[in-house]
């Protein structure tokens, strides 16, 4: 159960949660995962003011939630706290294909309206962000001065008392592709064992 103080470090999964908000309409969200992240975010997003412009939020040090303002739209993510950079890249990457796709139709937009067909999107962007053997880092350091002023506070400076909860988060999912990846593995380990084993039949055999 994730909750306050120190933790194990765990292995990094990158962007695990994303949303594209008007003020405090979700217009459209993703999620590689299941847990109880909605309930924290939705707090954040009635803390946001149009002037933010980016900030993040560190949550007990494993968690942090990235955002960028642009007008009334709020393009959010939750991803592992110890990468900053990528995150925020992830987010541009996000609105400047969102604006592109819908322009002022989000002004009038209706409440996860948007979801199924651009949640497609949101997905398939962060996949790649999220793949380590796409360059993204390089990309990153590309537009490092765009996210090297970004505000980073601890959330309990925005949680008002009884606001903080355990933030859940399940990782059943990578779990079962991390099995279906040693499982591949070792299927592939027991036919190269095999295939070299049909070779020293074939090279021992007396003509």
């Amino acid at each position: 159960m994730l909750g306050r103080g120190r933790h194990p470090r765990r292995p990094s999964h990158g962007q695990l949660y994303a949303l594209i908000a008007r003020e405090t309409t979700i217009l459209c969200e993703y999620t590689t995962t299941s847990g109880n992240f909605q309930q924290i975010t939705s707090t954040i997003l009635n803390k946001i003011k149009p002037e933010d412009g980016s900030m993040t939020y560190v949550y007990d040090e494993q968690y942090a939630f990235h955002y960028i303002v642009d007008g009334r739209l709020t393009f959010l993510c939750m991803a592992d706290a110890e990468k900053r950079r990528i995150p925020f890249v992830f987010l541009d990457d996000v609105k400047n294909k969102f604006i592109a796709t819908y322009g002022d139709r989000a002004n009038s937009a209706l409440a996860l309206s948007m979801n199924e067909d651009f949640g497609r999107t949101v997905k398939k962007t962060m996949d790649y962000y999220n793949d380590p053997a796409n360059d993204a880092t390089a990309a990153a350091q590309k537009k490092l001065d765009a996210v090297k002023n970004v505000m980073v506070q601890n959330i309990d400076l925005i949680m008002e008392r009884g606001e903080k909860m355990d933030l859940l988060v399940d990782k059943t999912e990578q779990m079962q592709q991390n099995a279906q990846q040693f499982k591949k593995t070792s299927q592939q380990l027991k036919d190269t064992l095999w295939c070299k084993k049909v070779g020293e039949g074939r090279t021992g055999r007396v003509h």
